[in-house]
């Protein structure tokens, strides 16, 4: 599935059984609640901190994927084209960071 198609998919969702989209201010208080509780998982899986016996169970690639799916309604919500947006992102950290990251001594 293409970025495109999984917005089209999100779109389709939303027009079939979500009936409307929440507000984009709505959305993005979402998509905050939602990368919140991503952070907390990869805390206690990969962190320092211990897994509580409420957190065994989260599925990561579930929680990843409750983040796309806000991020797809709010790039609906503004007309963004992901696609291309991600395509612009790519080249820009391309052209701006090619050298910086293999001279970095910290790496």
């Amino acid at each position: 599935m293409t970025i495109e198609q999984a917005q089209q998919q999100v779109d389709h969702w939303i027009k079939t059984y979500g009936v409307r989209y929440f507000s984009e201010l709505t959305n993005m208080a979402v998509l905050t609640e939602e990368v919140g509780e991503l952070a907390r998982l990869m805390a206690r899986r990969y962190g320092d901190q211990s897994e509580k016996e409420s957190d065994r169970g989260k599925d990561l690639g579930d929680e990843m994927a409750d983040v796309l799916w806000v991020l797809l309604c709010l790039a609906n919500q503004t007309g963004v084209n992901l696609t291309e947006a991600f395509a612009k992102n790519m080249e820009k950290k391309t052209q701006r960071d090619k050298d910086r990251h293999r001279h970095n001594p910290k790496l």
